[in-house]
């Protein structure tokens, strides 16, 4: 199990980022959440596979159409294994 705290940066607050960032983890398969920060970037924290997290940080760099990423920070701390699910954080 691995972990990545993903900042999205641009046009992705009121665009339906967090909504398509909950689909796409679950797709993929990986637990944590995402929450909209006071800066108006959108914050994204998952836990996976390898493999499922590089699908679910390829989503994140592109983003749903309606928003504009213009880029991302990347940390890669410690899993947690506490997370049963990906969910809006508020």
């Amino acid at each position: 199990m691995n972990a990545v705290e993903i900042r999205v940066h641009g046009r992705v607050q009121g665009v339906g980022f967090r909504y398509y960032a909950c689909r796409e983890a679950a797709r993929v398969g990986v637990t944590g959440w995402v929450r909209n920060e006071p800066d108006g970037t959108v914050l994204v924290h998952a836990e996976g596979s390898p493999d499922q997290l590089r699908q679910m940080e390829d989503f994140l760099r592109r983003g749903p159409s309606y928003a504009r990423v213009d880029s991302v920070d990347i940390r890669r701390p410690p899993a947690t294994g506490t997370f049963r699910s990906f969910n809006v954080e508020y």
